[in-house]
């Protein structure tokens, strides 16, 4: 592959996949490779969560498919190339395209607060497709501010995150990150099954969305032309359990100046976790839109940076 086919295959490929997103979101009657990656590690949880060992028996699992995952993509995208690049661009794309979530989430999001003005139930039971958290109990309030922590967390996890990745190491890096995001939605909790057989599948995810985090809540700023809130976001962005959810979370509580986090409750067992922010306004409608759009922007901000970067 000469030089100028290595920059216009995957920048054509990002574009393609970034304005199916846009136009499709993760249509559901399409087969989706995260499906097939949480049945990979279904299984191997099943067979290796037993017994002794069990930190060593999660790590060799979450090394295994990352490293099965990186290097199955990069395989299809190489022979994708050889056989001509029309090929390599459709495969990259059709790649690139399933791991961005940006649409889909943001109709998900903009479900709740539809249903939640319509009756309590109905948003509990559409915030409940969105978050991991027990949502029999939560009020109006806290169904909408679930709703907007999983829209911030998400443009991190769903948006800039893989794109990042890619701009590191191109679709194969990003397919890795995502089996590692996979990895980290379905076996890093802190349950008495998980808390030893998680423990590196989520330090894994840790490092991963390191920068990323920082980066996204950067971006929502820059979309927001709020960049004096940075000294809100460096307060706040440490106040989460996790190292790197509460900082898209703080760029979003300072953007609409609320107040994120406090008690959760997963698994039948209470978190309480810290607040992000000082204000504990009432979240509308137009609250919704405005972080819609905020995500919008910095998501397009991204898909340009990586391009320029080649």
């Amino acid at each position: 592959m000469d030089i100028n086919s290595s920059i216009l295959i995957p920048n054509s490929s990002l574009l393609l996949a970034w304005l199916l997103d846009r136009l499709l979101g993760d249509p559901s009657c399409l087969p989706h490779p995260v499906v097939l990656f949480g049945k990979m590690i279904a299984h191997g949880e099943r067979l290796l969560n037993r017994g002794k060992c069990r930190v060593f028996k999660g790590a060799l699992l979450a090394i295994t498919l990352i490293s099965v995952v990186v290097l199955a993509t990069w395989t299809l995208v190489e022979i994708a190339d050889d056989i001509n690049i029309y090929i390599g661009i459709a495969v990259r794309a059709i790649l690139v395209f399933y791991c961005l979530a940006g649409t889909t989430l943001i109709r998900e999001v903009r479900q709740v607060f539809y249903a939640i003005d319509r009756s309590l139930d109905e948003g509990r039971r559409q915030v409940s497709r969105i978050v991991g958290r027990d949502t029999s109990e939560l009020t109006d309030e806290e169904v909408r501010k679930a709703a907007l922590e999983t829209l911030a967390e998400n443009l991190s996890d769903g948006v800039i995150a893989p794109l990042f990745w890619f701009a590191i190491g191109g679709v194969p890096a990003m397919m890795g990150y995502k089996m590692v995001n996979t990895l980290d939605s379905m076996i890093a909790y802190h349950s008495p099954r998980y808390l030893k057989f998680g423990k590196v599948a989520a330090r894994i995810d840790d490092i991963a969305n390191y920068i990323p985090a920082r980066l996204t809540a950067l971006l929502m700023l820059i979309a927001a032309k709020r960049l004096y809130l940075i000294r809100f976001v460096m307060k706040y962005g440490p106040c989460h359990a996790s190292p790197n959810s509460g900082w898209p979370e703080a760029a979003l509580a300072g953007i609409l100046g609320c107040r994120f986090g406090g008690p959760h409750k997963y698994f039948g067992e209470t978190f309480d976790k810290p607040y992000i922010g000082d204000n504990d306004k009432p979240l509308t409608r137009q609250d919704m839109e405005i972080a819609v759009r905020i995500n919008r922007i910095a998501e397009t901000i991204a898909v340009i940076l990586v391009i320029l970067i080649g």
